[in-house]
């Protein structure tokens, strides 16, 4: 057999992440009193592009308010602890003390209690009463098989998060969640995340997503790219994904905001972030060091509990302050 012969990594290009870039100054400047970096998400009015991860070590009920006092917003983890305990402190407690060798066997067993569908009225109560907007993020199958109690809970935004989305999901075990026959029966905007492409994220904007969350793996606190070789370095995949976005506004008129979800660790990743085309970005691990977070100076991935690919494990980011 004779040529032509296509090498698999021919069509390759570069990528770059955060510390691969800068960005260089421009003809004028501004004076950081006069830039004004309020929007409205999804229908929720923020003044700091900043949104919390649904995080156990992250977010509270009263954290979600405190960071709502900051002007950002916060997800509460639908499969956290806050949904399968009444009261998680003991739970939080066992987590802190758990020795490294203990850790991962003490996430398994916590996380192995149920969801109860009776917390979602108390959460959201708790989060009402702290002045936060109800923001909860669950995975398809959670948002399956609560999809009632979500519906019929008064929830200002539900994120569908899995680490890899897609408009177009293939299963043989169970049926997938049709995500644009959701969407239209929510009652509430839905945004969905992560993905890294243009392609994926114009699909997952044409079932309805109100917002697109971009990132797979760049967390600290997240292990997915060793353990499952998937990725694109951020700042590429935030700009595929804008360009995707402008080309539905300019076919639809529908502008569907992205975030950077993952990998922001200082303020200037922040700012390539937004500068490459993020309306807003999601973090995890800086706000894990504040003294509000529940976490007390620790942070585990949402996928660190998983009974069958456990991903990310505990680690200890410190406590330096308020996230004030």
């Amino acid at each position: 057999m004779s040529g032509p012969f296509i090498s698999k990594i021919d069509t390759l290009r570069p990528a770059f992440g955060f510390d691969d870039i800068s960005l260089a100054p421009g003809t004028d400047t501004i004076d950081p009193a006069d830039v004004d970096l309020t929007q409205e998400f999804c229908g929720i009015p923020l003044t700091e592009p900043i949104i919390a991860s649904a995080m156990d070590a992250v977010v509270s009920p009263t954290t979600a308010g405190v960071l709502r006092g900051l002007g950002s917003l916060a997800f509460i983890n639908l499969e956290g602890l806050w949904f399968r305990y009444e009261d998680p402190a003991a739970q939080y407690a066992t987590i802190i003390s758990a020795t490294a060798d203990k850790v991962q066997a003490t996430f398994a067993e916590l996380y192995a209690a149920p969801i109860r569908p009776e917390l979602i009225a108390r959460r959201i109560a708790e989060m009402r009463a702290a002045g936060a907007p109800v923001a909860i993020a669950a995975t398809p199958q959670a948002v399956g098989k609560y999809a009632d109690a979500l519906i019929g809970a008064d929830v200002d935004l539900l994120l569908i998060q899995s680490q890899v989305s897609s408009a177009r999901h293939i299963a043989s075990g169970y049926a997938p969640l049709e995500l644009s026959e959701f969407v239209k029966r929510a009652g509430m905007p839905v945004a969905i995340g992560n993905t890294t492409n243009a392609e994926a994220a114009y699909a997952l904007m044409e079932q309805g997503a109100a917002a697109v969350f971009v990132g797979v793996g760049p967390g600290n606190a997240c292990t997915t790219r060793e353990v499952l070789g998937i990725g694109v370095p951020q700042v590429t995949a935030v700009s595929d994904v804008a360009a995707a976005r402008d080309a539905f506004f300019a076919a639809t008129g529908r502008y569907v905001p992205i975030v950077a979800d993952g990998g922001i660790r200082k303020g200037g990743e922040i700012a390539k972030a937004l500068a490459v085309g993020a309306d807003a970005v999601m973090i995890g691990s800086p706000l894990a060091r504040g003294s509000e977070a529940p976490g007390g100076g620790f942070n585990w991935g949402m996928a660190a509990p998983s009974p069958t690919l456990p991903r990310g494990t505990r680690i200890n980011v410190g406590t330096v302050g308020s996230m004030k």
